[in-house]
């Protein structure tokens, strides 16, 4: 089998990927910074893998992890919409520059193919559903700019280059491992860690916003399938699910797996947060064959367990 480095590799969806490619019997190689990846999110493969502790900003060990890799799957980033109106050049550092130095070491690597993990914010708040690929980009916060650029560049390095790119644009990925520690958690993580110690969640806005929310398999697959597709060229393609639930009404269904009455604590709306959120998935199916095989509830209802269990965990110390 290949040799596939995965950039954010220690990161909540790069774990589960990492997983997947040795399950196959892929040769995996993880290039992450730790600044938002965890080892422990990699302690059970840990003698499995190559793990090259570094940043993808840095010429040299992007050069040094392509070397021989057939296919990139870079999912590093700072990934979070609050951090980069607060950052915004740090944001455009790691998502631009980054992806750009990443892409200039697989192309002279001769990496077959690169896998590039996008963002549903490129398409903004226009009231438009469901968003389809070929809408115009409007994009309203520094982190989907910079998620939008990375991807301009993926796709000129196809046409100019000759590189197979692939941008596969996440909406609202979620499942164990997501980290809810962070003051930009992701809306799952928060809520749920929150409501486990029996405290109620906090929503920006009145909580009627919808997403399209999807489950950290169907990621992983969409990125599976995105390496084994015939030959590519720049295509970019929406992964989720293809329905959208209430931010409301997930707290609502939260209580119901809890067996609680927490009600939300409603904040002011934060600048670049979009309304309302919906993929069409055609283009995904037509491309590289996606369909979501585990759809919100399904994924809710083991998002919840896992965080129970490690709640458990932490409780006992074991």
């Amino acid at each position: 089998m290949s040799l596939c480095l995965v950039t954010g590799g220690a990161g909540f969806i790069g774990s589960h990927l990492v997983r997947r490619l040795l399950a196959e019997g892929h040769a995996v190689r993880v290039l992450d910074n730790f600044s938002t990846g965890h080892a422990a999110n990699l302690a059970e493969v840990a003698g499995d893998i190559e793990l090259v502790e570094g940043d993808i900003g840095d010429e040299h060990a992007a050069a040094r992890c392509a070397s021989g890799a057939d296919t990139v799957f870079h999912l590093a980033a700072r990934a979070s919409v609050p951090r980069s109106v607060e950052f915004p050049v740090e944001a455009n550092h790691a998502n631009v520059t980054g992806t750009l130095i990443l892409l200039v070491a697989a192309r002279e690597a001769g990496v077959r193919r690169f896998v590039y993990s996008a963002s549903s914010a490129a398409y903004g708040d226009t009231p438009t559903l469901p968003k389809v690929e070929s809408m115009p980009p409007q994009p309203l916060s520094p982190y989907a700019v910079s998620k939008l650029a990375a991807e301009y560049y993926c796709s000129c390095f196809s046409h100019v280059y000759g590189l197979e790119t692939i941008s596969l644009r996440y909406f609202n990925i979620f499942g164990p491992r997501q980290d809810p520690r962070s003051a930009y958690a992701a809306a799952i993580p928060a809520f749920v860690s929150r409501m486990i110690r029996g405290e109620r969640p906090v929503i920006y806005g009145d909580g009627e916003q919808s997403r399209d929310f999807c489950y950290v398999d169907n990621a992983v697959e969409a990125n599976v399938l995105a390496m084994r597709a015939p030959r590519l060229s720049g295509e970019v393609v929406n992964i989720a699910c293809g329905e959208r639930i209430t931010l409301n009404a997930i707290v609502a269904l939260i209580n119901q797996h809890l067996g609680s009455r927490l009600t939300p604590v409603y904040e002011p709306v934060r600048p670049g947060d979009v309304r309302h959120s919906l993929a069409a998935l055609d283009a995904a199916q037509r491309t590289i064959g996606y369909r979501p095989g585990v759809m919100f509830a399904e994924g809710l209802a083991r998002s919840l367990a896992w965080y129970r269990d490690s709640a458990t965990r932490q409780a006992t110390g074991s």
